[in-house]
């Protein structure tokens, strides 16, 4: 897990090695152990290691070809490295490292782009290959790890994170206000390609690209959704259980220590006691550590009890208090380079803060599971939506029968309710429908209480509702869409900013493919989300944590939190003379608001938290 920076200067003059040192040098948080430059005309790449595989000197970076003509430099980790070396190894390569470092390199000069499909894992790299004058990137299928694109009629700047590409003196560029007035009025964040900086943008999960030298770019995707499934044969649970128990497998290969992120929920508690259990059966030495985080306002530590008494795990648990988080903010926002989505990122960032305190450089984390299996409370809606377009109206009564006993509720009304709901989605996709919703938006934009025009009418001229649609078509807007790309980029930065590598088995692209394949009973059923899940790991988990039907994850009670011992600091910031003086905000309406929402009288925690981060954001 390492950070790195390119420069491709198109008018053919040489690169400046200081516009690569400091491009380099202000991601030193992602890769302490080990730095490296190359600079060859035109082309600059620079590189910090975090040494997780091979942490002898062989692992260096920007590793080069025997003959120096194509070099790499590479973020991220391909599990697959053992197998694919061999692989090369039978093809007549040889090889000088450990790592996976070259035998990404050594794919490429077998296979080509081809190589792509060949790798699982999460990475964003830029290989330099000199025999053909061109810049060959890529970003993993999911976007784990991040990579950054900034170009001008001079240069092509790539980054690990967006403050590489500030650093290198070469970028001019301001806040992109229609990124800001999205996330402010709309609660957008993460959703597309742009940044909150004006003409730096993500490259796209699932993209590779060539980049010659006269700085021309071609781009296409590699790997997509949908085309992504498998048949995961008679026995889904079965098939999914083995598939998970590799995943993990694969994902605990590491030179240093490897611990867990435990909330006592289901994907958190799949993976450590799979984590246990292939410890046992490898006889490893030491105890796996488990870091978690309670709340005193949602206590899961029954769930945490039972998952450390059947793994024997030993947990260490994080103690911190809104004050505290608060006064993080600032920090958190420089690693983050954007705004976050809520402040559940400060209790992560606090979390690996935790875990790199003792020891442990590797750390597996449950993210993506709820996003390809099924697991927030709105994907109830989008299953009995899909059964309904499918005619089956008794399935749908017995569902969401089903659903109203164990979660409470009216089955009756619910069922009215998604009538409507289908009823209504046949005619959002007329004309005269979409006019009048934007037309409405418009309105609800321009004339929004807390901000004036000078930030509403950046906002685009488009429906900002959501449509009904199918599950799977709602779980691929999740993954590629909201919320997937934001927790990933808030899990990435709040990692590295403590030099700790974070892994997701869930988002193993084998997993993910079979869990597109499913029918959708098998994603949800009657009361239970993530059902193909439950089922595998029947017998793995404590059955207290494998049936219960709520859902929380590292929550916090933001609007306690603000209306409580928060709400000084944040009258504070809301009530400032760069705020005042920003020109965007109606500050004394924000302000009766937030003393409403202080009264009970409304609950705005959220928003208010997006005005007050974006305040301090601003002020960096």
């Amino acid at each position: 897990m390492c950070g790195f920076s390119a420069i491709l200067l198109k008018n053919g003059g040489l690169a400046d090695p200081k516009v690569i040192a400091r491009m380099t040098e202000v991601l030193t948080h992602r890769g302490p152990d080990d730095s490296g430059a190359f600079i060859s005309g035109p082309v600059g790449l620079g590189f910090r290691r975090l040494a997780i595989l091979d942490l002898s000197l062989a692992g260096h970076q920007p590793m080069a070809t025997p003959d120096g003509q194509v070099l790499v430099v590479f973020n991220g980790e391909i599990y697959n490295f053992v197998e694919l070396r061999n692989e090369l190894i039978s093809l007549g390569h040889t090889f000088r490292s450990s790592g996976d470092t070259e035998v990404l390199l050594r794919a490429y000069l077998q296979w080509g782009p081809e190589c792509l499909g060949k790798f699982n894992g999460m990475w964003a790299f830029v290989i330099y290959d000199m025999r053909r004058g061109i810049l060959f990137g890529s970003r993993d299928r999911f976007g784990i790890k991040p990579l950054y694109r900034y170009s001008n009629p001079d240069c092509v700047l790539l980054g690990s994170e967006i403050k590489s590409i500030r650093a290198s003196g070469l970028y001019q560029g301001t806040t992109n206000w229609a990124r800001a007035a999205r996330f402010l009025i709309h609660g957008q964040i993460d959703e597309t390609a742009e940044t909150f900086y004006v003409d730096i943008e993500q490259v796209p999960p699932g993209a590779a690209f060539e980049i010659d030298l006269h700085g021309n770019c071609r781009e296409w995707q590699y790997w997509s959704l949908e085309d992504a499934s498998c048949d995961a044969g008679s026995d889904p649970a079965a098939s999914f259980a083995e598939l998970f128990e590799d995943a993990v497998r694969l994902h605990m290969r590491s030179d240093v220590p490897v611990g867990v992120h435990l909330s006592g929920g289901l994907d958190s508690t799949s993976i450590i006691c799979a984590s246990a259990r292939l410890r046992r059966a490898a006889k490893a030495n030491g105890s796996l550590m488990a870091f978690s985080y309670i709340a005193p306002e949602f206590d899961e530590s029954k769930y945490v009890a039972d998952t450390i008494a059947q793994t024997g795990a030993t947990l260490v648990k994080l103690e911190t208090n809104p004050v505290r988080l608060w006064g993080l903010l600032k920090e958190v926002l420089w690693f983050q380079d954007e705004p976050i989505y809520s402040m559940m990122p400060l209790v992560s960032y606090e979390l690996m803060r935790l875990t790199a305190s003792n020891g442990v450089k590797v750390i597996l984390n449950g993210q993506g599971a709820d996003e390809t299996l099924g697991g927030y409370p709105s994907y109830f809606n989008d299953y009995w939506f899909t059964l309904l377009g499918s005619g089956r109206v008794r399935e749908v009564w017995r569902e969401i029968g089903s659903h109203a006993a164990g979660h409470g509720g009216n089955r009756s009304q619910l069922i009215g309710r998604q009538l409507r709901r289908f009823a209504s989605s046949r005619f959002a996709g007329l004309d005269p429908y979409q006019r009048a919703a934007k037309w409405k938006q418009r309105r609800r934009d321009l004339g929004h209480p807390w901000f004036t025009r000078h930030l509403t009418e950046h906002l685009p001229r488009q429906n900002q509702s959501s449509p009904a649609m199918s599950l799977n078509d709602s779980l691929r807007y999740s993954v590629y869409r909201t919320p997937l790309p934001r927790i990933l980029r808030v899990e990435d930065r709040n990692s590295m900013a403590h030099s700790i590598e974070a892994r997701l088995p869930f988002l193993d692209y084998r997993l993910v493919s079979m869990a597109f394949g499913l029918e959708p009973n098998w994603r949800l059923r009657g009361p239970w989300n993530k059902f193909v899940l439950r089922e595998a790991m029947r017998g793995r988990i404590p059955e207290s944590v494998r049936t219960r039907i709520d859902k929380m994850g590292f929550p916090v009670p933001v609007n306690n939190w603000i209306a409580g011992p928060l709400y000084e600091p944040i009258l504070d910031t809301l009530t400032s003379r760069d705020a005042r003086e920003r020109g965007i905000y109606n500050i004394d309406s924000i302000i009766r608001d937030v003393k409403r929402h202080r009264r009970g009288e409304a609950k705005l925690g959220s928003e208010i938290f997006d005005v007050a981060q974006f305040e301090v954001w601003s002020a960096q």
